[in-house]
């Protein structure tokens, strides 16, 4: 299939108002090209494998649309309609300069457009790497996580992950029942089996984690019976606290926001063991002592708190 992409090159205040407008006459599902910087919050609330820093702002925005060609050959004014609804806005406001480019495109794979971005790394000792790449020979006898984490969050390459990883590592013993919640692909709980680690149950709110884990343990030649994936939210669905189970698992492992991490700690902590252990991970600096507070508040002591870049890591212990 062909596409028509309409390409507006406008200025960063005014890509909110352009999206809104266009969406009224059919345009949706923008594509966002500027060179603003995140803010703190964004980069907590986007921390799944954050691209590197950009270059400085300049306060220019591309804003791109995508039209199937049979439905832009149906709407032939659709350039015209674009065009003058810029011109509307352009009275009472600045946008910038407003150009319109169309192109033609070939089929674009949503799906798998990430991939370009993700290659073989190192985690210590452990290679990570997708399907889609081999394994070089000086490698061969190395640990291997084959992870493909599709439309889940979790390839491994993000700093809050690595943290959460070599804690698990440090921690898991050969009757390890650990709980991975926010499981995502599933990296975290694949990675606890390979180390020997005995059952994971993870839990995620997002339906597409299930084909996500179930590729990701194929891959690694992994039985699915040895990893239980419950969709639902534990921290409010007693359901799905119930199916975890109650005073069963010897580590759970969160790698969430911290605005995430406050609520979940009272709750998760029935489903630790005593002397089980406790791994957060997914808090920007200066929210580490909100966690800390979150977790001494209820009745965990913490173990030690490790730090890569600007994330924090807070490990703790359940009493005896």
């Amino acid at each position: 299939m062909k596409w028509k992409k309409f390409r507006i090159k406008t200025i960063t205040d005014a890509e909110d108002i352009i999206v809104s407008t266009l969406y009224d006459i059919g345009l949706e599902g923008a594509q966002i090209e500027d060179k603003v910087p995140l803010t703190a919050l964004e980069k907590e609330q986007m921390f799944v494998d954050i691209m590197p820093e950009g270059e400085q702002d300049d306060g220019i925005a591309y804003l791109s649309f995508f039209v199937e060609e049979e439905t832009y050959a149906r709407e032939q004014d659709l350039l015209r309609r674009v065009e003058e609804e810029l011109a509307n806005l352009r009275q009472f406001m600045d946008i910038g300069e407003g150009s319109v480019a169309v192109d033609e495109t070939e089929d674009i794979d949503w799906i798998n457009n990430w991939k370009q971005y993700f290659h073989q790394f190192y985690i210590d000792d452990l290679l990570v790497i997708p399907s889609w790449e081999e394994v070089k020979p000086e490698d061969e006898g190395r640990k291997i996580l084959h992870i493909d984490p599709g439309t889940a969050f979790g390839t491994g390459m993000h700093e809050t992950t690595q943290l959460c990883i070599r804690q698990i590592r440090k921690y898991l013993t050969k009757d390890t029942v650990l709980l991975d919640v926010g499981t995502g692909s599933g990296i975290l709980g694949i990675l606890s089996l390979m180390y020997g680690g005995k059952r994971v149950v993870g839990t995620d709110l997002d339906p597409c984690a299930v084909p996500a884990v179930e590729e990701n343990l194929e891959a690694n030649h992994i039985s699915p019976e040895l990893f239980e994936l419950i969709i639902g939210n534990i921290i409010t669905d007693r359901e799905v606290q119930e199916k975890v189970g109650f005073g069963c698992c010897d580590i759970v492992v969160a790698n969430i926001l911290a605005d995430v991490l406050v609520p979940l700690t009272p709750v998760i902590v029935h489903q630790l063991k005593p002397g089980g252990i406790y791994i957060t991970s997914g808090i920007i600096d200066d929210k580490e002592n909100v966690v800390r507070e979150a977790v001494e508040s209820a009745g965990l002591e913490i173990l030690e708190v490790t730090y890569q870049g600007e994330w924090v890591s807070v490990t703790a212990r359940k009493p005896q």
